[in-house]
């Protein structure tokens, strides 16, 4: 699971099984990694979610616009915090060695009228590896990083590693009541030119969690 902006880095382990669920889970197969996701995100029942929530955990493109066509409500992308830091350790899935410059992002992604928080999510990014453009948007530009990219018209793909269920319990003040709930949870990377640029772990509250809120 991802709590810390410098994400990805724990060792992962495998989890336990739910013995009372037998049926096959239909995702495995698109997540390069999930058979060695990280040892605080637990397997999570796909039949306990609505199709939205499965839909987001599965979809490659913008979640903002996504999230905007289900609901028919406008999404404002709230940033809570950007930093450069350093990486402590080696990166696999970024291919990075200790000592990188990255940029670390944390976004909100909550209803305009409803207030209703949608996600939160936290990005860890490899500046260098960008184009110029992308990078001066990234330095001013409050929106998130779909539309970032999609504006730029760089061509890059999609690596999704694992998803699952997690408490997330160091949250940011603006959603700090939602610690200990339920989130939905997936990470992947983005990649271009043969490189990871970026790690991004979203987590969408579902159930009763997905609670309005305030900034």
């Amino acid at each position: 699971m991802i709590h810390e902006p410098l994400i990805g880095t724990v060792t992962a382990v495998a989890q336990p099984e739910d013995k009372n669920n037998t049926f096959s889970d239909p995702l495995e197969s698109l997540f390069l990694a999930h058979s060695t996701q990280p040892a605080d995100l637990y397997r999570i029942n796909l039949r306990v979610l609505s199709p939205f929530h499965r839909a987001l955990l599965v979809i490659d493109g913008t979640v903002t616009k996504f999230i905007e066509a289900y609901t028919m409500e406008p999404i404002d992308i709230i940033r809570l915090s950007q930093a450069w830091q350093q990486l402590p350790i080696d990166h696999s899935w970024l291919a990075a060695t200790a000592g990188t410059n990255v940029l670390t992002r944390q976004v909100l992604l909550r209803g305009h009228y409803s207030y209703r928080l949608y996600a939160y999510a936290v990005s860890l990014i490899i500046p260098e590896r960008l184009p110029q453009n992308i990078q001066d948007d990234l330095a001013i530009d409050g929106g998130g990083i779909g539309r970032i990219l999609n504006s730029s018209q760089m061509e890059t793909r999609r690596e999704v590693l694992w998803y699952g269920q997690e408490k997330s319990r160091n949250l940011p003040p603006n959603i700090g009541e939602l610690a200990y709930r339920n989130f939905a949870s997936r990470t992947y990377r983005i990649i271009t030119n043969n490189q990871p640029v970026m790690l991004i772990n979203e987590k969408f509250p579902y159930g009763d969690d997905s609670l309005p809120v305030h900034h």
